[in-house]
């Protein structure tokens, strides 16, 4: 059977794959090596960017005493700037509510941040459930975050599918046995996204609803 066709409950990353937040990140992350007076190779950020951003500190070189610090850092230089929706997304997630589907968000971001751009934005009364990093303990590609979302959404696994834009995204809903969504963006990691065999492969957001 075609699993899409199962799917009545979609849950969405946020960064990059719904907000095009790519870019106010890296400026935090640029002025919270600087301020901790670590050097910030691009190249290796590139190439090691991950939703699992530990693992972005430990290719950085960045200490592990300073990752709480870090953190703390990097939500003070993102400060209250709002990262918009990416092009299309508001349409067509309201097109998909409209159409009965259950939505919700599986994040690594920061819940005061993510709440905020989510209130800002068309889709403020859209999600049933927004999971975000304060929430868990495993961060992804652990199903963790994905398994209490749905949980919360009263859903079973087999019904519903995870969009993201990094391989991680794709690992975690394989482990969480849904269908798996990939979705291209600006961030670094997007560019490995094909490599995770995704179940669907989407160039843009509003491609979503040509498949359901």
């Amino acid at each position: 059977m075609n699993r899409l066709g199962q799917v009545k409950t979609l849950i969405f990353d946020w960064d990059g794959t719904l907000a095009d937040s790519a870019h106010l990140g890296l400026v935090a992350f640029e002025k919270t090596f600087a301020e901790l007076g670590v050097p910030f190779a691009h190249d290796v950020y590139e190439a090691a960017y991950s939703p699992n951003w530990y693992s972005t500190y430990e290719a950085l070189g960045l200490p592990k005493e300073k990752w709480q610090t870090a953190d703390d850092l990097w939500i003070q230089h993102y400060g209250d700037q709002t990262a918009e929706l990416i092009e299309g997304v508001g349409a067509t997630l309201l097109s998909l509510h409209r159409k009965g589907f259950q939505l919700g968000i599986v994040t690594s971001g920061s819940r005061s941040r993510v709440c905020r751009e989510v209130e800002q934005s068309v889709l403020s009364d859209a999600f049933a459930v927004i999971v975000c990093n304060e929430d868990i303990v495993n961060k992804k590609p652990n199903p963790e975050g994905l398994e209490r979302a749905i949980r919360a959404l009263s859903a079973i696994s087999v019904e519903c599918a995870y969009v993201g834009d990094a391989p991680e995204d794709i690992e975690m809903g394989r482990r969480g046995n849904v269908v798996t969504i990939g979705v291209r963006s600006a961030y670094p990691s997007s560019s490995s996204l094909l490599s995770a065999k995704p179940d669907l492969f989407l160039e843009r957001m509003t491609e979503l609803l040509d498949h359901f």
